[in-house]
């Protein structure tokens, strides 16, 4: 066994990854959909859940970077233009549009911004979860991470096999991007607690549950902050015994 392999608890089954060949994916935690002021909390929709999962994931991309994990974060973004928002009759276009992309908004430090448009406080990450040196932020504009990006380019480059995901919303962007990394035969972990979905909140079963249950049964593996921070310790751990 290699000595940068660790052991996840997990559903279906316990995992075993190599630090060294994994990613922690970050899915669209930006100001947009997870901050006071964005496009979901002045749309009217509850970013509680978004809230929630910002603190597991800041421990587990520190934990993932003193792994030597590659971190890489995904934004939802389009040009200013809006030239890639797709066809004028198109769902990504006229659904985008209906939910106010592009329009104009104040942010809460008072400078202007624009609703989901590339390099504005809209699109960029949540200050908690900020990215370091050495991190990868790519915007994409599609649900999916991989679609008409240099996502797989860059995972395949850094010789990346697994990705453990997290971000928002689970049953959306996430699900795309990890349904897209199966298809590439990349090996798939989505921590719950990381990840956050507003869709079905309100439900006896909410869609971030069916989402979960969906990646367990056919698209990779469930586990949690708790159990990738204790796997990441135990291998921290044994790597200093053996040096």
């Amino acid at each position: 066994m290699s000595s940068t392999n660790f052991v996840l608890n997990a559903q279906p089954d316990r995992i075993t990854l190599d630090a060294a060949r994994s990613a922690v994916i970050v899915v669209d935690m930006q100001n947009d959909f997870g901050s006071p002021g964005g496009l979901f909390d002045r749309g009217g929709v509850d970013i509680s859940m978004i809230r929630k999962a910002v603190e597991p994931t800041r421990k587990v991309l520190a934990a993932g970077r003193n792994a030597g994990m590659k971190i890489v974060y995904l934004k939802m973004g389009f040009r200013a233009d809006l030239s890639d928002l797709g066809a004028e009759d198109s769902v990504n276009r006229t659904r985008h549009l209906h939910f106010g992309v592009g329009q104009p908004t104040t942010s809460p430090d008072g400078s202007p911004g624009r609703f989901l448009v590339r390099d504005t406080w809209n699109t960029a990450i949540l200050d908690e979860l900020a990215p370091e040196p050495g991190d990868v932020e790519l915007y994409k504009h599609r649900f999916s991470g991989f679609y008409e990006t240099e996502l797989d380019r860059i995972l395949r480059e850094h010789g990346i096999r697994d990705l453990v995901f997290t971000g928002c919303t689970t049953c959306v962007c996430v699900d795309s991007t990890l349904r897209d990394a199966m298809f590439r035969d990349y090996r798939c972990v989505l921590l719950a607690d990381c990840s956050g979905e507003p869709i079905g909140g309100d439900k006896s079963r909410s869609n971030h549950e069916a989402a979960l249950l969906t990646v367990q049964t056919l698209l990779g593996w469930v586990s949690d902050s708790e159990s990738f921070l204790a796997a990441v310790k135990a291998y921290a751990g044994s790597a200093a015994r053996a040096s």
